[in-house]
């Protein structure tokens, strides 16, 4: 059975913790995150890497915010509305069709969504799908480790797997980026 994140439990994805552990606008920065960049935050949840991200890419870019929930996705509307924020475009998604096809996604980010989805490969293919040529995936997820917090390992991926799923999707330039020892980063790219 496939670990979901429960909804009622969306105040821990933004704690003081998590930010010492994850700072978000940092670890966007070491996946390759610029300014200018068309983003599509797959599975934004409270907006916790959206909204560093709409500053990061500065008033030329652009963020989609995808989230199946659309209380997580009121969370992200709040903060815009907080925050003024005119960059950041919500979306709620199926999640099988991301509909963001000729949106010009150079970046398509996910955080902890992966290891909840039952067919990995079809959900990387339709993020695939909405990448321009030469457009980057970057992926976050949990080390296949036993951890105080997070899902059990036995619902974790492990990294080797992760890449090799995208070697067979044909991503090139397929980097590991060191996020912690909680975490890993992979960023690649659409040939």
């Amino acid at each position: 059975m496939i670990h979901k994140f429960d909804v009622k439990n969306k105040h821990k994805l933004d704690s003081e913790q998590r930010r010492e552990l994850l700072p978000p606008e940092k670890t966007l920065l070491s996946l390759g995150l610029q300014s200018g960049d068309i983003m599509a935050d797959i599975g934004c949840g409270i907006g916790y890497f959206s909204i560093p991200a709409s500053k990061i890419l500065g008033t030329s870019g652009k963020v989609f915010a995808l989230d199946i929930s659309q209380e997580m996705l009121k969370e992200v509307e709040k903060k815009i509305i907080e925050l003024n924020i005119s960059n950041i475009k919500t979306i709620l998604t199926d999640g099988d069709k991301l509909e963001l096809k000729n949106f010009g996604i150079n970046f398509a980010f996910v955080s902890h969504v992966i290891h909840e989805i039952e067919g990995k490969e079809k959900f990387l293919e339709e993020i695939k799908s909405i990448l321009v040529d030469k457009g980057r995936i970057a992926i976050v997820e949990w080390q296949k480790i036993n951890a105080e917090f997070g899902p059990p390992k036995e619902h974790r991926i492990d990294k080797a797997d992760l890449i090799q799923i995208l070697k067979d999707l044909d991503f090139h330039n397929i980097s590991d980026i060191d996020i912690g020892e909680n975490f890993y980063g992979i960023t690649a790219e659409k040939h």
